[in-house]
């Protein structure tokens, strides 16, 4: 591969005469390349390197209206490049490389260049500018390879991230921060807050890989917490400080094949011994996110006393299967069968019987997370279908230019903004109330907002498909982003409680407030 310092400066009528079958050039944005013992490699024919308006010209917009720009990024055709037009620089930029996007509606309004947010903090901003180049640099490149070969995300990069405590983080607020050094210094543990939480899961969001996301350490988001709120002392110093360190790993097992969001219809089981120093749990769990590579599980069971939560170790009696679903392995969800497995009664999480209690708090901070998730995975979908409308041609015109187009997208902007914006208010709330007081007034509001961002989510993801038409539906090129929400979009609107599920609580929850004098 020649190196920058060999690269020629040429003209564009210097390109213009190698327009031939054996000397046949071509310009995109601004870089010369010498395809002319690649044509007949060409995926799309020869021929269509041979067209008038391609060989010695500048292809740059025939090239953007087939092909992602990451193409060019790839080795085999970084060596095709042989120079670039002198005086001129290249203009497009990387959706992993731009920083900030300039792409309107790409970002959320606090991020956008000329708007403002009583919100967010100089804190914020750091962090969110450390987390992104952390993600674009680390995260997103091992997202992408672990997407195509179905296994888990990379131990050095679950490794890296325990290097800048973004696991601790992604736990949300509390005294599992203190003491320790945040993302190198940019935000302190004791003005973490959720908003700061809220930047780390939407940075995370932007590795367009549903299931690697879920594969990163969502068991500890989910399964972490009742640990943290409820283990007792001795407890939480055995197990929290290996989890955030990236050395062990821990699920939320709760859903059965018995009972997905009925919690109290579940049938798992745990009875004490005799002597009452030890729960003896049998029963199975399915659907269970990171539990084929768990080292604990944080499993809802069945007691005298009613609904109990219980921290199970990995160990004998403990059995754990893949379950292969329409997104990635590389989430690990499992098949689980707890069989008579012994377990201390000292890993009762919470009080004997107050497993109610214990998951509903737990269920709001993961239907927040899920819905964080979603705002910003349907933005990325925004940004993705701005792009191609504006670049691809249709009737001899943008396809922007088509009213129908213009409608969905209209569409999807006034979803995401208000998915966005809603998710703020209930994050604004959580930061002015107590744990308990989170658990008491903000689960209809969560299930509400959690169902709409699922619901509009998949709104956006059946107009993407529209708009790319048969590239929405292609796992590869232009529209492979799409394709890949599409197909895994399901997933949010069933993980952490069904849409109509959610929906009910939050109304029933309003019913409860309801004033006795409230009449017509």
């Amino acid at each position: 591969m020649a190196s920058p310092r060999e690269l020629q400066k040429l003209t564009r009528d210097d390109v213009t005469k190698h327009n031939k079958e054996d000397d046949l050039w071509v310009v995109i944005d601004s870089k010369v390349y010498d395809l002319t013992r690649f044509k007949n490699l060409h995926p799309g024919g020869a021929a269509v390197l041979l067209d008038d308006d391609i060989a010695g010209q500048d292809a740059t917009d025939a090239f953007y209206g087939l092909h992602r720009h990451e193409v060019l990024q790839r080795p085999q055709y970084q060596r095709l490049q042989i120079g670039h037009i002198d005086g001129e620089k290249p203009s497009i930029v990387d959706r992993t490389t731009a920083g900030i996007s300039k792409v309107p509606h790409a970002e959320p309004t606090w991020l956008a260049e000329g708007y403002y947010s009583p919100y967010y903090k100089e804190s914020h901003r750091r962090l969110q500018q450390a987390v992104r180049k952390f993600h674009d640099e680390v995260i997103y490149p091992d997202a992408q390879a672990r997407e195509e070969d179905g296994k888990r995300p990379s131990l050095e990069v679950i490794q890296k991230m325990a290097e800048v405590n973004l696991h601790a983080m992604r736990s949300g607020p509390g005294k599992h921060l203190h003491g320790l050094t945040l993302m190198g210094g940019v935000v302190k543990p004791e003005e973490f807050d959720y908003f700061h939480e809220l930047v780390l899961h939407q940075e995370t969001a932007r590795c367009s890989a549903r299931g690697y996301g879920d594969g990163l350490q969502a068991g500890a988001i989910i399964g972490l917490p009742p640990v943290l709120n409820f283990g007792s002392p001795e407890l939480k110093a055995r197990v929290v400080p290996e989890v955030l360190a990236g050395k062990k790993f821990i699920c939320l097992a709760i859903s059965e094949a018995f009972a997905g969001s009925d919690v109290m219809g579940l049938k798992t089981t745990a009875k004490k011994t005799e002597d009452g120093k030890h729960w003896i749990i049998t029963g199975t769990k399915k659907w269970i996110t990171n539990g084929v590579f768990a080292d604990y599980f944080t499993v809802g069971c069945k007691t005298n006393d009613g609904f109990t939560v219980i921290l199970v170790e990995r160990g004998e009696g403990v059995e754990t299967s893949q379950i292969k679903t329409s997104y990635s392995t590389t989430a690990g969800t499992a098949y689980i069968t707890f069989d008579n497995v012994k377990v201390p009664v000292g890993n009762t999480l919470g009080p004997e019987g107050g497993g109610v209690f214990v998951m509903l708090s737990n269920f709001n901070h993961e239907r927040w997370v899920m819905a964080a998730g979603s705002a910003r995975s349907q933005r990325l979908i925004v940004e993705e279908c701005l792009k191609w409308v504006n670049q691809r041609k249709a009737f001899g015109k943008p396809l922007a230019s088509q009213a129908v187009i213009r409608s969905k997208i209209a569409a999807m902007i006034a979803r995401v903004e208000s998915v966005q914006s809603w998710l703020e208010d209930i994050t604004h709330q959580m930061n002015n109330m107590s744990y308990k007081e989170q658990a008491r007034r903000l689960a209809g509001p969560i299930g509400l907002l959690k169902m709409y961002a699922t619901q509009t989510a998949q709104d956006t993801a059946r107009d993407a498909v529209q708009i790319f038409g048969g590239r929405g539906i292609t796992r590869t090129g232009m529209g492979r982003f799409i394709e890949h929400y599409h197909r895994t979009i399901t997933f949010d609107a069933l993980l952490g409680g069904a849409e109509d599920v959610l929906g009910d609580l939050g109304v029933r929850q309003a019913l409860r407030a309801m004033p006795s004098n409230a009449k017509l």
